[in-house]
């Protein structure tokens, strides 16, 4: 029994791989795909920077003596909170082979999708809230109609999610029009999360 080699590929989309697997004689590609790298910037440069107003506000209303161990317990747990929420950027990822996907999420669960259950490949373009911008978005649908795997034009480029459909080996359906969150709650809720399909405007 022997393996394929294994051909890495770098990028914006976070260092996606495809990699072979020997099963019974034959290669198994699976690709692992990961989040943007520029993700971990556009998210974690905006929360040093809320922090910083924080700790500049403890030392001017407080005494100096007691700023600085207050101080000192915000700042720790501020970086406490960015070095965490940057392992779990880090170890974020999908595996998506013929059999199906394995996903490991942000904050370290792990799901996975057999491809027997998989219907097929939805893309969309969404509006952005209160834009006529318009970011991307895929789904992987369940036969019984439900979200089963999504991938947001935020988190993942284009080219990442055109090798889903190929590698499932399943239809994809792309949306003619783009739309806006509302209509899509309105024809396909199931597709969405949980806090997504109820309307704050109702």
């Amino acid at each position: 029994m022997s393996a394929a080699a294994m051909e890495l590929r770098s990028g914006d989309a976070g260092g996606s791989s495809i990699e072979a697997a020997a099963v019974g004689g034959e290669g198994l590609r699976v690709f692992t795909l990961r989040p943007r790298r520029s993700l971990g910037r556009s998210v974690g440069l905006p929360l040093l920077a809320l922090a910083l107003p924080v700790l500049a506000a403890e030392i001017w209303l407080m005494d100096s003596r007691e700023a600085w161990p207050v101080m000192g317990a915000t700042t720790a747990v501020v970086l406490g909170a960015i070095f965490v929420a940057w392992i779990g950027y880090r170890r974020a990822n999908a595996s998506i082979s013929r059999y199906g996907i394995v996903e490991r999420g942000f904050f370290g669960g792990v799901s996975t999708v057999a491809a027997r259950d998989v219907a097929g490949v939805l893309r969309v373009q969404l509006y952005r809230t209160n834009s006529l911008d318009t970011t991307q978005e895929l789904f992987v649908v369940e036969r019984t109609g439900r979200g089963a795997f999504r991938m947001r034009g935020r988190f993942w480029d284009e080219p990442t999610m055109d090798q889903v459909a190929e590698v499932l080996g399943v239809e994809e359906t792309i949306g003619s029009e783009p739309m806006t969150l509302a209509e899509l709650r309105e024809s396909n809720p199931r597709l969405l999360y949980w806090f997504e399909r109820r309307s704050l405007s109702r």
